[in-house]
């Protein structure tokens, strides 16, 4: 009995090795960023459909966003240190769900997105300095006497699958008994949609992006944001784990749009200017949270 016990044991080391030296046998087997461009590879930039104003389609379907801006600035700053003026830089659209493997996995060299920042995915992939602080409220109809996530109890709550207002939703439920039916949905549009039709009471994600969904809504009015924050979010551009050079590049590149003042100009872009596609704007300041972070930006969050 004792050797049969120790076969399988030995077994499962093994299989646990095997994992271990598969994972790390993929990541040796990346070209760091910088390398590729070097030998004429090209920048590939993974954007969202739908994280407005952060990163999105806009009416033409081209991606746009304050996000994208701002890795536009980090891919002149690669073309400049491997003196390749004619880098190309291509466009890779994801989703929630598989975002981080595109970035881990190396099909995509910068997440220009609304990402978190947290210990969980930092075991995948980096993350520069965050480039938005926020939190997690609920959007629901405006007719909705709905405030607080208490509000909720025994009804229907949507969130975007692989987000971390998902988990955070799941944990309150669970930790606070309030029998509310957690829903995914593939994607922030078709969230802000269940809400509109009645299929979903609230939708629970960065404030930010709810009321940058709500304002391109056929109907903005027909939509609030309401609640108390449910977490702090710490967005960031997420970048492959294990390339040293690449992240000094990227770190310093943010480092310089912050202190040069061209940050808060893209930001003043896409938060305080009317942006596409309905030419409105979202009219929020720089959050005190940000402003104070940006004092010695790091890329070390309290996540």
């Amino acid at each position: 009995m004792r050797g049969i016990l120790m076969i399988k044991m030995s077994r499962c080391f093994l299989w646990c090795c095997l994992g271990v030296s598969s994972q790390v046998a993929m990541a040796q087997a990346q070209t760091p960023v910088l390398k590729k461009i070097a030998a004429g590879g090209h920048l590939v930039l993974a954007h969202r459909e739908s994280s407005i104003p952060f990163s999105y389609l806009n009416g033409d379907k081209k991606p746009v966003g304050y996000a994208l801006d701002l890795c536009l600035k980090i891919a002149e700053a690669v073309r400049k240190k491997t003196s390749m003026p004619n880098m190309v830089v291509d466009y890779l659209q994801v989703t929630p769900a598989n975002r981080i493997d595109m970035v881990a996995q190396g099909t995509a060299d910068l997440e220009c997105g609304s990402t978190t920042n947290n210990a969980e995915r930092r075991q995948k992939v980096a993350f520069t300095i965050p480039h938005f602080i926020t939190g997690a409220r609920l959007l629901v109809r405006s007719d909705s006497p709905i405030t607080l996530l208490e509000g909720l109890e025994g009804k229907r709550l949507v969130s975007t699958k692989g987000t971390t207002p998902l988990k955070a939703a799941i944990q309150a439920n669970r930790e606070r008994m309030l029998r509310i039916q957690i829903l995914e949905a593939s994607d922030h549009e078709k969230a802000v949609e269940m809400v509109e039709k009645g299929e979903a009471d609230a939708f629970v994600m960065d404030d930010v992006l709810l009321y940058g969904l709500a304002a391109s809504r056929p109907n903005p009015a027909g939509l609030k944001v309401v609640g108390k924050f449910l977490t702090t979010e710490p967005l960031a551009i997420m970048l492959p784990k294990g390339d040293p050079d690449f992240k000094a590049l990227v770190d310093e590149e943010m480092r310089h749009l912050i202190y040069s003042g061209e940050a808060r100009t893209i930001y003043n872009k896409w938060f305080m200017q009317p942006i596409p596609p309905k030419n409105t704007s979202l009219s929020m300041p720089m959050s005190y949270l940000l402003k104070d972070f940006w004092k010695y930006p790091s890329d070390q969050v309290p996540l």
